[in-house]
């Protein structure tokens, strides 16, 4: 299993990656599992299918803002109360932001992402590196996007904000191997759970074509020819986090079906 006896943190618990990040967690072997999102009722569920494996997984609510200094330290310093060390920090919280072009932008909406997806990141990232440090290593990994390397409409904001977390990751990464603490980031393209349910009816709506359609429109442009499972998608996350990537740092991995590939 590949986070055997670790306790493991998953930031930004909702419907989609985040439970997926955190059941698959339990399924992987974790001890323990703490959930962090702002909305309790999203806490509840995601230890509810947590409990249904019958694993007997230690789990641990925070509800937390990671934009807040205060709520991240007190994530981080409950976590170590309750279980002695951080061993895996998954950071997948964010803030989409606001959706318009960027000369028609509210910068409003911008200076929102970049406290949720840059700073807050930074800041639960910081609260939990003592605690590593304490314990002779751990793993961190950055939830990105593929808007980072391939422009999307709209979606301005959101990617300069993954883009500066991006950055700050080869950084984390060059500092903080002396300590055996590895940050890696996973950069995330279309991901078929919820959200991405609800986009393509919504989408069906306005436009008056089926969703077949609409589909088959994104597929064309992915090699596999599928819209990539969230569950998936958290499976790729979770082997940069275990011990299988022992010496991978600074590494940023594509997880989009092969829709975008560096050179």
């Amino acid at each position: 299993m590949m986070l055997e006896n670790k306790v493991v943190i998953v930031s930004g618990i909702g419907s989609g990656l985040g439970q997926e990040l955190s059941t698959l967690a339990a399924k992987e072997g974790a001890s323990a599992v703490v959930l962090a999102a702002r909305t309790p009722a999203k806490l509840d569920t995601a230890e509810a299918e947590i409990k249904a494996l019958g694993l007997g997984t230690a789990i641990l609510k925070v509800p937390t803002d990671i934009s807040s200094e205060e709520q991240c330290l007190a994530l981080a310093a409950q976590t170590v109360a309750e279980f002695g060390r951080i061993d895996v920090l998954i950071n997948s919280a964010y803030d989409p932001g606001s959706f318009a072009p960027i000369e028609q932008a509210n910068l409003d909406g911008w200076r929102r992402a970049m406290d949720v997806n840059f700073f807050g990141t930074m800041q639960l990232t910081q609260a939990c590196i003592p605690s590593m440090k304490e314990s002779g290593g751990g793993a961190v990994v950055m939830i990105g996007t593929m808007v980072e390397h391939k422009p999307m409409a709209t979606q301005g904001g959101y990617g300069a904000s993954k883009s500066a977390l991006r950055s700050a990751t080869k950084h984390l990464a060059l500092e903080l191997g002396r300590y055996n603490i590895r940050v890696n980031s996973c950069h995330m393209g279309w991901m078929w759970g919820p959200n991405v349910e609800g986009y393509f009816a919504w989408q069906a709506k306005e436009s008056g074509k089926s969703q077949e359609e609409l589909i088959s429109q994104v597929t064309r442009n992915i090699p596999l020819g599928v819209i990539p499972d969230d569950g998936d998608c958290a499976r790729a996350a979770l082997f940069l986090a275990s011990d299988y990537a022992c010496v991978v740092t600074g590494a940023s991995l594509d997880v989009n079906g092969g829709e975008f590939m560096p050179v």
